[in-house]
């Protein structure tokens, strides 16, 4: 994990976009908000994050991008293992790019296993956070995909 010294966090500056975001809303006809699908693994979530975001874009002309726990591990946290504190990381990290993906009017379907409560609360308090600049935070569902436990250990490839 990378870690900066505190001269340098005390030394930047929030850029505000051209638009606010209801601005931005209104341009696109439509608001942004994080689904977060989280459950054990081969519960279904990435299935159903392909097909809602298949269905929200071609059916509803809806801006809407898809975060993969898999995938996000081939780029943007490569760096993390499966350790507590790696796992920590990751969530908070994609968290924080579902963030900026609803900020910008788009709908973020995240697909993560995130077991712990306290990953998902803190997924959750920085999307309430409103952007500098804005009044109000932005809308979280979470969605727990639910399955017995032997139909997810026979799914599992892994």
């Amino acid at each position: 994990m990378a870690t900066f010294s505190t001269n340098f966090i005390s030394n930047i500056t929030f850029h505000a976009a051209a638009l606010t975001r209801s601005e931005r809303s209104s341009l696109r006809n439509q608001q942004g908000l994080t689904i977060w699908l989280t459950g054990l693994s081969a519960s279904g979530k990435s299935t159903i994050a392909v097909e809602l975001e298949h269905q929200l874009l071609s059916s509803r002309g809806v801006h809407a991008y898809r975060l993969d726990g898999d995938n996000i591990r081939f780029g943007l946290n490569k760096d993390l293992g499966f350790s507590e504190k790696d796992r920590n990381e990751n969530i908070r990290r994609i968290a924080e790019v579902a963030k900026l993906f609803a900020d910008s009017a788009s709908i973020a379907i995240t697909s993560f296993i995130s077991p712990y409560r306290a990953d998902r609360d803190t997924a959750r308090q920085l999307h309430e956070v409103p952007t500098p600049g804005e009044e109000t935070g932005l809308p979280f569902v979470e969605v727990y995909v639910d399955v017995p436990v032997e139909v997810a250990e026979q799914r599992d490839p892994k």
